[in-house]
């Protein structure tokens, strides 16, 4: 049987859609027929790649996720360490995710569905940044930036903080109160970060 090939640019029509419904009108009340809809295909064409509303969620928070956490990593530039990059990557990492409109849907109307990746299991956009974190570690150990340790263990360990800043901030902040603003905790995601990576 030949496998069915699909056009990544198909798939990121689709996925455009469910991202349009979603923000519409929130996970639950999406349904397969509506993204065909938006995204010009057939049921059988969706049904073919993806079972149900969830499975095609989880791609397009996949994609989304690392679209804004690698868009959130400074490039290297001369004079500045590695270090340096994480920490600001990490920081401006949470603040992205925290503005970004399809999270801040997920959390206000649908929080049940990041549950899992929470307290249960890693997804997909959780690998590729700990592969990303893991990676920038090596060159810091390289460059003497980064305190010397495993990089997966540091890069788990990263992730955690940032995480907790992404998802539980709101509960922490004071808008009235510069001293527990979201930017003077940013200010302290900073300060943690860089005492936990400086040799």
């Amino acid at each position: 049987m030949t496998p069915i090939r699909h056009n990544a640019s198909d798939g990121d029509a689709v996925l455009d859609a469910v991202r349009d419904c979603v923000l519409a009108v929130g996970v639950r009340r999406t349904t397969l027929t509506d993204v065909a809809r938006r995204a010009g295909v057939s049921r059988m064409t969706l049904y073919r790649r993806w079972p149900d509303v969830r499975s095609l969620v989880g791609d397009l928070m996949t994609r989304e996720w690392i679209q804004a956490a690698t868009g959130a990593m400074p490039d290297p530039r001369p004079g500045t360490t590695t270090r340096t990059r994480i920490v600001d990557g990490l920081v401006n990492g949470v603040d992205a995710f925290r503005s970004h409109p399809l999270f801040r849907k997920i959390v206000d109307v649908d929080p049940e569905l990041l549950i899992p990746y929470v307290l249960d299991r890693r997804g997909a956009s959780q690998e590729a940044l700990l592969e990303l974190l893991a990676d920038a570690l090596r060159e810091g150990h390289a460059d003497g930036s980064v305190r010397p340790g495993h990089p997966e263990r540091q890069a788990r360990s990263l992730l955690l903080v940032a995480q907790s800043f992404t998802l539980s901030l709101r509960t922490m902040t004071e808008e009235d109160d510069a001293e527990l603003s979201t930017e003077a905790f940013s200010a302290e995601l900073r300060t943690i970060l860089e005492r936990t990576l400086t040799p």
